[in-house]
C-alpha cells in the first residue's frame, strides 16, 4: 500500500511541450471504500478486484481489521478477499483513526451507530473541521447515541449502543452527498422489521455519487425505491449478500488530469479503466472539455482526449462533478477568456477550503481570480508565471497544478515546484510518475 512509498518535500516540474500516450488509472476511491464496507457487512466472502492502493483505502482496511473483519490481499496485486460479518462487527469496543478520508468516516460512523457498541472515531486535524452534524442529527433522531467529544457538528465522535426505531429519517442534502450515502448504506441494517424511508431536505448536491451508492447496493442485493432525489425507501427484510466477485472501476476524477492534459497540449491521451459505461458521474467531466473545444472519443472502458486549438472559456454549473471541476479551474489558464465555475460551495468543506486554496495558487501564476461563496472566476494571464505551489495536504491541488507546466495553443506552461507531493498518496500514489510518462517532447 501507499505508506511504503517515500516522497520528497517538494517536486520540481519543468515545462512540457506536448503530451501523448496511455494511462492505466488506479481504482476509484469512491467505489473502493463503499465496496469495502458493503463487503464487510455482507453475508459471504467477496473477491474485490483492482482495489485502489491509497491512504484512504488503507484507513478503511485498517478500521475493518480493528473491528474484527478478516481480509486478505493477494500478493503482488490489488485484489482482496473480504469475509463478511453479516451485519454485526465482532469487536464491540475500539478506537478508530480515519485520517482525512470522508468516504471512510461518514459511512463507517453510520454503520457503527446502527450496529452499536462503544467506539471512538477521529482523524487528522482537518477531518475535525469537516462537518458531520447532518449525519449525526439524522442518526440520533432515530435512536442512535453519537456524541461529539470536540466541537459540536464535527469529529471526533464517541458512539455508544442506542435503541433504533427507524422508519423515517431526514437528512439535509446541500452540504455533502456522503451523508445520504452513509444512511443508504446502513438502511438495510435498520429495516429488519419495517421499511425505512430517507427524506432529503433541500437540494441534493453531487447526485452522481448517490448513483454510485445505489448501483453498489444493488450489486450487494439491496433494492431501493426512490421518489426522484427527494426520498429513498428500503423495504423490510433485505440483507447484504456478497456478489462473490466485484471489480473496481478506474477513478474518473483521476482521469480528469490526463484528459485535460490531452486537451491542452496536443494528445491524444487515452485513459484506461473508465469509459462510457462507467457508474461514476465524474466521466461527465469530458462534457466540459468538449465545451472548451477538445476532441473526445470514448469506448466501453477508455476515454481519449486531444487538443483542437485554443481552449474556449467556459461558464458552467459544476455541482454534479465538484472534484473533477477543480481540473477545469487550471485548464482555464489556457482558455481564450474568463471562465466561471458555479455552484461549487461543497469545495469549502473538502480536504481543504478548495475555493480559497485554488484562488490563492492560481493568482501565483498571474491569473485574475474572483472567488465567492459558491463560485470561482478565472481570467488567464498573458504569460503563466513560474511558481511554488502549496498543496494544503490536498491531493487534488497537487495534481491539478502539474497541468500548469503544459504548453497550450494559447500560452506556454511554466516551471512549477509542487510542495508536499506526498499528499497524492490519498488517491493516486504514483501520480507524478504517470504524469511524467505522458510527456512527448518531439513536435510533429
Amino acid at each position: 500500500m501507499s505508506q511504503a512509498k517515500q516522497y520528497p518535500h517538494y517536486i520540481d516540474l519543468a515545462p512540457v511541450m506536448q503530451v501523448k500516450g496511455t494511462v492505466r488509472l488506479p481504482g476509484s476511491k469512491s467505489i473502493s471504500n463503499r465496496i469495502l464496507l458493503l463487503a464487510a457487512l455482507a453475508n459471504g466472502t467477496t473477491q474485490i478486484k483492482d482495489l485502489l492502493a491509497s491512504d484512504d483505502t488503507l484507513v478503511m482496511l485498517n478500521a475493518l481489521n480493528t473491528l474484527g473483519v478478516h481480509w486478505t490481499q493477494q500478493e503482488g496485486t490489488q485484489d482482496y478477499a473480504v469475509q463478511g460479518i453479516n451485519g454485526a462487527f465482532p469487536v464491540h469496543q475500539a478506537d478508530l483513526f480515519m485520517g482525512n478520508a470522508g468516504t471512510a468516516i461518514r459511512p463507517l460512523t453510520a454503520a457503527l451507530a446502527v450496529i452499536g457498541g462503544d467506539y471512538t472515531i477521529h482523524g487528522v486535524s482537518r477531518m475535525h473541521e469537516r462537518p458531520i452534524g447532518d449525519l449525526v442529527d439524522a442518526l440520533n433522531a432515530v435512536g442512535t447515541q453519537v456524541e461529539y467529544t470536540g466541537v459540536a457538528g464535527f469529529p471526533p465522535l464517541h458512539i455508544r449502543r442506542g435503541h433504533i426505531h427507524a422508519q423515517r429519517l431526514q437528512v439535509r442534502g446541500n452540504v455533502s452527498s456522503q451523508f445520504l450515502t452513509a444512511l443508504l448504506m446502513v438502511s438495510p441494517l435498520m429495516a429488519r422489521e419495517h421499511a425505512v424511508t430517507i427524506d432529503v431536505i433541500g437540494e441534493l448536491i453531487s447526485k452522481p455519487y448517490i448513483e454510485i451508492t445505489l448501483n453498489l447496493l444493488q450489486r450487494f442485493g439491496i433494492e431501493v425505491q426512490r421518489d426522484g432525489w427527494s426520498s429513498f425507501t428500503i423495504a423490510a427484510g433485505q440483507h447484504y449478500v456478497s456478489p462473490d466477485v466485484i471489480h473496481v472501476e478506474g477513478d474518473a476524477s483521476s482521469a480528469s488530469y490526463f484528459l485535460a492534459a490531452g486537451a491542452i497540449a496536443g494528445g491524444p491521451i487515452r485513459v484506461e479503466g473508465v469509459g462510457r459505461d462507467s457508474i461514476q458521474g465524474d466521466v461527465r467531466f469530458v462534457e466540459a472539455l468538449e465545451r472548451m473545444g477538445a476532441t473526445i472519443t470514448m469506448g466501453d472502458n477508455w476515454i481519449e482526449a486531444k487538443s483542437n486549438g485554443v481552449l474556449q472559456a467556459i461558464d458552467a454549473d459544476f455541482n454534479h462533478i465538484p472534484d473533477a471541476a477543480m481540473t477545469i479551474a487550471v485548464a482555464a489558464l489556457y482558455a481564450n477568456g474568463t471562465s466561471v465555475l458555479r455552484n461549487i460551495a461543497s469545495w469549502r468543506v473538502k480536504e481543504t477550503d478548495r475555493i480559497a486554496a485554488m484562488a490563492t495558487e492560481l493568482r501565483k501564476l498571474g491569473a485574475i481570480v474572483e472567488e465567492g461563496a459558491d463560485y470561482l472566476s478565472v481570467t488567464p494571464p498573458a504569460v503563466i508565471q513560474p511558481a511554488t505551489i502549496d498543496t494544503y495536504d490536498d491531493h487534488r491541488m497537487a495534481m491539478c497544478f502539474s497541468l500548469a507546466t503544459l504548453d497550450g495553443a494559447a500560452r506556454r506552461g511554466a516551471a512549477m515546484r509542487i510542495n508536499d507531493p506526498k499528499c497524492v498518496a490519498k488517491t493516486f500514489p504514483d501520480y507524478f510518475e504517470a504524469f511524467a510518462g505522458i510527456k512527448h517532447e518531439d513536435l510533429f
